[in-house]
């Protein structure tokens, strides 16, 4: 004969027969001191406040994470701009450091060319007459007139006499340092025309002044033309 055995919601173990008969052999046993629950399944409230634990702690985990994760993103970002803020400062402290050396470089040039400028024209200044050596045509033609004039005045002079005070053309007649076209033109500035050396570069100064500004204007003329 076959039996089953059945556990029910109140822990009672109930035997059925085989026969289907209406009777049972039921046995009430106290599950509380003779039976272990096989299983211990929690309700419908409980597993939603479980589940809601859950929740509510990978809630607070995310909020974490993402808090954490702007903090973060806002540390980078202030270190960026720090860090672009000292660079910026550093370009522009460089900036200025070359600007004021490029303004010293050019103050310091300045003052350089004004003062070569001025010792030009302090060997410009014209020496007295009085102190040129008696008797040397090229230092008394350097008493008359500034040194760069008298650079001038000498190239014509070397070319044309040799700085020889008596010197002659022999196929023109020209005589003198300047070599004066008739030489007798040199009587204007000295009736000595022929043996003073100042009173022929008296006269040959004021030739060039007078036709061509200055001896330096003469000297051009004459690299061009080979006369003056």
């Amino acid at each position: 004969m076959a039996s089953a055995t059945a556990v029910t919601a109140v822990g009672a173990v109930v035997g059925i027969t085989g026969t289907g008969a209406g009777t049972s052999n039921a046995q009430t046993v106290d599950t509380a001191s003779t039976t272990t629950k096989l299983l211990d399944v929690p309700g419908t409230a409980q597993v939603q406040q479980v589940s809601s634990g859950v929740l509510t702690q990978a809630d607070a985990q995310t909020a974490a994470y993402d808090e954490a994760q702007r903090a973060a993103a806002e540390e980078a970002a202030r270190i960026q701009a720090e860090q672009k803020a000292a660079a910026d400062k550093a370009a522009a402290d460089k900036a200025a450091a070359d600007k004021a050396a490029a303004d010293k470089a050019a103050a310091d040039k300045a003052a350089a060319d004004k003062a070569a400028a001025d010792r030009a024209s302090r060997s410009d200044t014209r020496t007295p007459v009085g102190s040129a050596a008696t008797g040397d045509p090229k230092a008394i033609a350097r008493s008359m007139m500034s040194a760069s004039q008298f650079q001038c005045f000498s190239n014509i002079v070397e070319r044309e006499s040799g700085w020889n005070y008596k010197a002659t053309n022999p196929s023109s007649g020209a005589y003198g340092l300047v070599q004066a076209l008739p030489g007798s033109k040199m009587a204007s500035a000295g009736s000595d025309w022929r043996t003073n050396p100042e009173t022929q570069i008296k006269w040959g100064l004021s030739y060039m002044n007078s036709r061509y500004g200055s001896p330096c204007g003469a000297w051009s003329f004459w690299q061009s033309h080979n006369w003056y």
